[in-house]
């Protein structure tokens, strides 16, 4: 499928910001000129310029060229994206590196998320992730057993799970996240390349299919040097505030 205009003018933009070359506080060219200097017309800029403002990397202002605010590329919570999509957004190179996938009995974080009980079976990946093969996040997804025994005629380190699973009819109608910051154990240190104890960005994700029903629990670690987060609000959703553990 060919690259849309918008996507096309998102992703120079974004290489050029996540580089250097367009620095914090500096703006960029006017719409006019991101117009010509493209090919495009303002519909696509102006796309391309609300995707970079809702993963954090400008500020827009009405009237004014857009000015960078971040030179990190974000994950962005308002709509998932499957961290190789994410990469190939930002202009990286995304890779896998599987460390793990079995059948056993379900952890009671996992059943509580899943609403099912601890006697049950679940499918679990372990993995560590890749953006130009730095390690970059340690993940950790658990599925129902109907789901995840999808996964033995995939080769997890051939690409994303999401989208394998998409394919073979699984639907990831909603998702909820937790996120805070845990100090990394033996495990994490020893898949990252960092010392035990370094910092990192966890989100804790639940999917849900067209049903409401749980069927995956995951729980990601992030590398705080490599990966930030961006949370866009907007006045048609309800924000709930998410209470800490207890």
């Amino acid at each position: 499928m060919a690259e849309a205009r918008h996507e096309f003018v998102a992703r120079q933009l974004r290489s050029l910001i996540t580089s250097g070359e367009y620095a914090v506080g500096r703006s960029l060219p006017s719409e006019s000129t991101l117009c010509a200097q493209y090919e495009v017309s303002r519909g696509p800029v102006r796309q391309a310029l609300a995707s970079l403002s809702a993963e954090g990397l400008i500020q827009l202002s009405q009237g004014r060229p857009a000015v960078v605010r971040s030179g990190d590329a974000a994950q962005t919570l308002d709509t998932f994206t499957p961290f190789s999509q994410w990469a190939r957004r930002t202009g990286r190179e995304a890779g896998s590196k599987t460390l793990e996938v079995s059948r056993r009995r379900a952890s009671s974080s996992a059943a509580g998320a899943l609403g099912i009980e601890s006697s049950d079976f679940v499918v679990e990946v372990v993995r560590v992730r890749y953006l130009d093969n730095e390690p970059t996040m340690i993940e950790r997804s658990v599925f129902v057993d109907t789901v995840g025994s999808l996964l033995f005629d995939f080769d997890t380190d051939s690409g994303s799970i999401t989208d394998y699973l998409t394919g073979r009819g699984v639907r990831f109608e909603s998702m909820s996240h937790v996120l805070d910051a845990v100090s990394a154990d033996s495990v994490d240190a020893d898949s990252l390349g960092i010392a035990v104890g370094s910092p990192l960005l966890r989100e804790r994700r639940t999917s849900r299919d067209e049903n409401g029903t749980a069927f995956e629990y995951a729980d990601d670690r992030y590398r705080s040097d490599q990966v930030v987060f961006s949370i866009v609000n907007s006045r048609t959703v309800d924000p709930r505030m998410i209470a800490p553990d207890t």
